[in-house]
């Protein structure tokens, strides 16, 4: 998977906890330990006109998805829909001080302070995990202006593609900011492209590792506070739009309910994003701030947005099987995860001391049972199953809600086959084995 098709997925989560062959591992390799460096290589095959054209038109497409929602006798925004706008100056203000919020919030004295990856410095780098608090605050607030009238939900909803421009500008300042006044801190380390890489590649995928603004971590914060909040945020006030209209049905109710599970889980166990590939190997840029302000919090809640305009019953005899699937899903999802970090932890641990195992040539204790005796990823078929379970209430009458579970299910299998690889590297003929007896990917029986 290319960098920037990281940088645009839907979400960040548990599945990607580990990186490269650490997914199946018993335990963590010395040689997997994090190391603080001065200089971080960077290759890419992307030109300028590829970025340039991704820039451009990942506003434009997200934008085109959102009126894909609407009803097909409304005219398209971009052609000039009566009453709705693409630009407005509220729009900024309204991006600009839930950022500033989420600023305020992360120097909460309250939350866990954690160690991350190691520094340039050689120290290990700390990081606020107060996301929970600052989400709870943050609904808080926004349902004290509601019940007091200060604020209405519909005229937030009406404004989501003016809120979408107002996102791409506040990212784009933000990341000019950022490549021409570079932060200079111990913790930050330069990245370098090589001879050919021009100023638009280095803007685009980012020039430092880890750029911090005081105590704020600038990668953190933008991942969890804006991306991660801000989703939950969309979700919250589609639902109270719903409520204005006297139109809240079961269907959107429980695409909500779902998301923000799912959204909470996250943000409880916040520390996970501290160890994905993307936070410790990749630096920050344009690209990456881009997808945190507008792709995380309006692409995936896009099933949401669909039913607010085209409201759709679900039977509660549907609502079952949907719960249920999204349930199986959430449960397959946290338990392996769980069984995969306490064998790492522990493999002589009770629970997992009857647990097989394939001894690797490098070492490493790889599971064949449980989980991971099931499928060889039932960490990413669990989200998968998630994403389809909060795509159905919204029928099958168009495509569009389903875009982000297939986009989710697309890189999953991207990333599935990433590491494959590099177990079949490390591991060779146990990988082999491995596979002989757990030969399904991601679904049982099927792939």
């Amino acid at each position: 998977m290319t960098t920037l098709q990281r940088d645009l997925q839907t979400h960040r989560n548990r599945s990607e906890l580990d990186t490269g062959d650490r997914e199946l591992d018993g335990h963590r390799d010395e040689d997997e330990e994090d190391e603080g460096t001065a200089v971080v290589q960077v290759q890419s095959r992307w030109n300028n006109i590829h970025l340039s054209l991704v820039c451009v038109l990942l506003g434009v497409s997200l934008i085109l998805m959102l009126d894909g929602c609407r009803s097909s006798s409304e005219p398209w925004v971009l052609l000039g829909s009566a009453g709705v706008s693409v630009w407005d100056w509220t729009s900024v203000c309204v991006v600009l001080l839930f950022s500033i919020l989420q600023v305020a919030l992360y120097h909460l004295p309250v939350g866990q302070v954690t160690e991350g990856k190691m520094g340039c410095d050689g120290k290990r780098l700390k990081y606020k995990l107060n996301g929970l608090h600052a989400f709870l605050l943050t609904v808080l607030l926004v349902l004290v202006l509601w019940f007091s009238g200060v604020l209405r939900a519909g005229s937030l909803t009406v404004k989501v593609f003016s809120l979408v421009s107002a996102g791409m500008a506040v990212s784009l300042i933000f990341s000019l900011t950022l490549f021409l006044c570079p932060i200079r801190t111990p913790s930050s380390a330069h990245v370098t492209y090589d001879s050919t890489a021009q100023a638009l590649l280095r803007f685009v995928l980012g020039q430092s590792m880890d750029p911090r603004l005081g105590i704020i971590d600038v990668k953190h914060f933008v991942m969890v506070r804006i991306g991660f909040i801000g989703w939950a945020m969309m979700d919250v006030n589609y639902l109270l739009t719903a409520v204005e209209m006297k139109n809240c049905s079961l269907s959107l109710v429980l695409v909500i309910i779902f998301q923000l599970i799912y959204i909470l889980d996250f943000l409880i166990d916040e520390g996970s994003v501290l160890t994905t590939k993307e936070f410790t190997q990749e630096p920050i840029g344009f690209i990456m701030i881009l997808g945190e302000f507008i792709w995380i919090p309006f692409f995936s809640s896009l099933p949401a947005y669909f039913l607010l305009q085209r409201p759709g019953p679900t039977h509660f005899l549907s609502a079952v099987p949907i719960s249920v699937l999204f349930t199986a899903g959430f449960l397959i999802y946290y338990l392996s995860n769980e069984q995969k970090d306490g064998f790492r932890r522990d493999p002589s641990a009770a629970a997992y001391s009857r647990l097989k195992t394939i001894r690797s040539p490098a070492g490493i204790s790889l599971l064949v049972s449980g989980w991971f005796g099931w499928v060889r990823h039932p960490n990413y078929l669990g989200d998968v199953l998630m994403m389809f379970a909060w795509c159905l209430p919204c029928g099958f009458s168009s495509v569009v809600p389903y875009l982000p579970a297939l986009q989710c299910f697309h890189l999953l299998r991207q990333r599935a086959n990433e590491i494959e690889e590099s177990c079949l590297k490390k591991h060779g003929d146990s990988w082999r084995e491995y596979c002989r007896r757990v030969p399904y990917k991601l679904l049982p029986y099927v792939y």
